[in-house]
């Protein structure tokens, strides 16, 4: 295993046209972006429903089901979504003010 992604998908986006009857139920091709960059909610691409050759080339709008992120990776192929905790930047140190204290 290289990654994994997380996701949610706004079910009210589906469009039922798309869905397809296979041998162990219905299916929904969909297409998983991921970006060199970060978005500014920590996410790293978006979902959408797959688009066939005709739609892509008459530039049809995409069908956006949601936004997903790498929460764990071996590291060969993509780096993770930094964690809420990582995104803010260390602040630092502040010095304690020299007393006349002798400890």
């Amino acid at each position: 295993m290289a990654s994994i992604i997380k996701t949610s998908i706004n079910l009210g986006n589906i469009p039922k046209d798309k869905i397809f009857k296979g041998k162990k139920g219905q299916y929904l091709p969909i297409t998983i972006t991921i970006n060199d960059e970060v978005d500014q909610f920590g996410n790293q691409g978006p979902v959408v429903v797959e688009q066939s050759k005709e739609e892509r080339e008459s530039k049809t709008p995409k069908t956006y089901l949601g936004n997903c992120r790498v929460v764990w990776t071996n590291g060969e192929n993509v780096d993770t979504a930094p964690r809420d905790e990582q995104a803010m930047a260390p602040q630092p140190a502040t010095a304690e003010p020299e007393g006349d204290l002798p400890f």
